[in-house]
């Protein structure tokens, strides 16, 4: 494929426009860290939220939906639509929590939850950890999605595509801080989501599709257009829909999805002008992110299906695929290829934005990390704020300069790894969520449950071997030779969600345990977080007792005001009928199910009403 002079300018002008959105948010941005980190603390939900979810529309997000459906069809994508749980969780009950604790990351609450050096470790700790290694690996797999789509569409060497993209992303985001970031990404979701839109719309165009009543009716995809999962199929079931709704939503850590928000969603709401709009911020998020954004991937990857078949027809047309490069996600930029002239360049642009907009907030967020957590509290805690802004613009550098390295010349199959951090987080999920609501727990729960999740990980991952367990769940002792293989082929979707609950079962009991053994924190720091944050209920009970005791009444502003939770509670479930009815309504009118259609959207209409009638009878600061 070759982009002609028009589809050159359209690109360039997206550069222009980015890097014109950095440097006018570069006048503010230098100020202090918390211009350039958090917005100046001002931002509105509507900004806030379209750039969570331009955060999470990344270059290989497409290519993930779309190896889903072929491989699994539609319903394959419940392993993560059930994340809405934990989205709307964080909507109603820990967004206003995080905007009252006010401070400039995420990783700054240890110190204000937990006392000591143990809270200090954790937080030095995990802000190189989580801003260096971990968001590193993050964007370097992101970058080797976008290594793939620069390859197969535009037959671009691996190095081009890289230092290409990297130093226009880096330059808005170095400049404009965490205010160039969100107004870039607020262009640039508006450019993704066109280009996904035109993708769908070129897909059924297609000779061998021929519209989108021909798609439904091709018996290519029949077995692919199922929303749900089989039921009466535990290994697909088990893994697809029943372990993320019963477990992998509260037990697992993961940026983006975080049990109780974090990472660059709790940025996003420490941004926000007020505990309103950090609620609405993250509730326009979980719908854009859930009800609107996956159905033109998913048409496109349906389409793919009827004109490429399998993987052999993909290689028939593009020979110079290696295997590296020829897997079912390969799939959605092959089809971009069918794009003409013009329309291309847009496409084009809207790849390199969903790349930009991930990569953007991955650096400003890691760099808060490096800087506030790590620079400022232990290396030079006297310095300027001019100079922790200059360390955040290096570090800004620094961090895209490890995730090419990566990319171009380590990183060739990230499943392991993503392995690994998916279950180095098992089971410590259920902390994020219990810390703010039990005064119990302390530093040391946290440590326990992070370095027993890591040996978990490392345990389940390159000591455990998947046969010996497929065949082991299968009931199949011995291990013939004749039967090995069928164990771990039947069992194959159901290894992974094993792993996960042996790891949330050993990493639960052991912080419990710490939890219940160890000291707690100090009166002093547990009034003091109470007093800041306001949580409520029994898990604070003796808490607040003990305060008034020695006449310090921690909860003399919400005095004799009614525990929230309740509401909560009630609203957490109505936003997921508002969401899922919003969603599986877009779809049944996509499939030509209009009745079902129409009721489904009246669900969402009136749970809607319901919702923010409701919403309006909480208490805001």
């Amino acid at each position: 494929m070759a982009l002609n002079t028009l589809d050159w300018t359209i690109v360039f002008i997206f550069f222009v426009i980015v890097l014109s959105i950095g440097y006018i948010a570069s006048r503010t941005a230098g100020k202090n860290t918390s211009e350039f980190f958090l917005g100046g603390r001002g931002m509105p939900w509507w900004l806030l939220g379209i750039s969570m979810v331009a955060c999470t529309f990344s270059a290989d997000t497409p290519n993930l939906v779309t190896g889903m459906v072929r491989e699994n069809g539609v319903a394959k994508n419940w392993a993560w639509w059930a994340f809405l749980i934990t989205g709307m969780v964080t909507v109603f009950i820990y967004a206003k929590l995080w905007r009252r604790s006010n401070v400039l990351t995420d990783l700054e609450f240890y110190e204000k939850r937990y006392g000591g050096k143990p809270a200090a470790f954790l937080r030095g700790f995990r802000s190189l950890y989580l801003g260096l290694f971990f968001n590193v690996l993050i964007m370097g797999t992101v970058t080797l999605a976008a290594i793939k789509i620069g390859a197969v569409m535009l037959n671009l060497p691996p190095w081009e595509t890289v230092v290409g993209a990297s130093i226009i992303v880096v330059l808005y985001a170095g400049l404009g801080g965490l205010k160039g970031v969100v107004w870039a990404d607020f262009f640039q979701y508006s450019i993704a989501m066109f280009g996904a839109v035109l993708a769908a719309v070129v897909a059924v165009r297609q000779p061998e599709v021929g519209g989108l009543k021909s798609l439904l009716s091709n018996p290519a995809i029949q077995d692919k257009l199922s929303i749900v999962p089989d039921f009466g199929d535990p290994s697909v079931l088990i893994p697809l829909l029943i372990i993320p709704i019963a477990v992998q939503w509260w037990a697992v850590w993961y940026p983006g999805a975080e049990p109780g928000g974090g990472g660059y969603i709790a940025q996003r709401m420490l941004a926000a002008k007020d505990e309103k709009n950090a609620i609405g911020a993250t509730l326009l998020f979980n719908f854009a992110h859930y009800a609107l954004r996956p159905w033109p991937w998913i048409i496109v990857a349906l389409a793919s299906l009827v004109v490429y078949p399998d993987l052999a027809s993909i290689h028939t047309d593009f020979p110079a695929l290696t295997s590296e490069y020829l897997k079912d996600d390969v799939a959605y930029p092959v089809m971009l290829s069918k794009i003409g002239p013009g329309w291309l360049g847009l496409v084009v642009a809207s790849i390199i934005a969903a790349y930009m907009s991930t990569i953007g907030t991955h650096l400003n967020w890691g760099s808060s990390y490096v800087v506030n957590d790590f620079y400022r509290r232990f290396v030079r805690p006297d310095a300027s704020e001019k100079e922790f802004v200059m360390m955040g613009r290096i570090s800004t550098a620094v961090l895209m300069i490890l995730a090419g390295l990566l990319s171009l010349f380590f990183l060739e199959d990230a499943t392991q790894a993503f392995n690994i951090l998916l279950l180095s987080g098992a089971g410590s999920g259920l902390i994020y969520l219990m810390r703010w609501f039990w005064w119990r727990i302390n530093a040391w729960t946290e440590i326990v449950a992070m370095i027993v999740a890591t040996v978990n990980a490392v345990i389940l991952v390159f000591f455990v071997n998947d046969l010996w367990l497929a065949n082991a769940v299968a009931g199949i002792y011995p291990f013939p030779a004749d039967y090995a293989e069928m164990g771990a082929k039947a069992l194959s979707g159901t290894v992974f969600p094993v792993k996960l609950l042996l790891a949330v079962f050993a990493t639960t009991v052991a912080w419990i345990i710490t939890a219940y053994v160890t000291r707690s924190e100090s009166k002093e720091t547990l009034r003091k977080f109470y007093l800041l944050t306001r949580p409520g209920g029994p898990g604070w009970k003796k808490v607040v007792q003990e305060a008034i005791d020695d006449n310090e009444p921690v909860d003399l502003k919400d005095r004799g005001k009614a525990w929230e939770m309740p509401i909560q509670i009630l609203l957490v479930f109505i936003g997921l009928i508002v969401i899922y009815s919003s969603l599986f309504s877009i779809g049944s009118f996509i499939f030509e199910k209009a009745l079902l259609g129409f009721i489904l959207m009246a669900v969402a209409i009136a749970g809607t009403y319901v919702m923010f009638r409701f919403f309006g009878k909480l208490r805001a600061d």
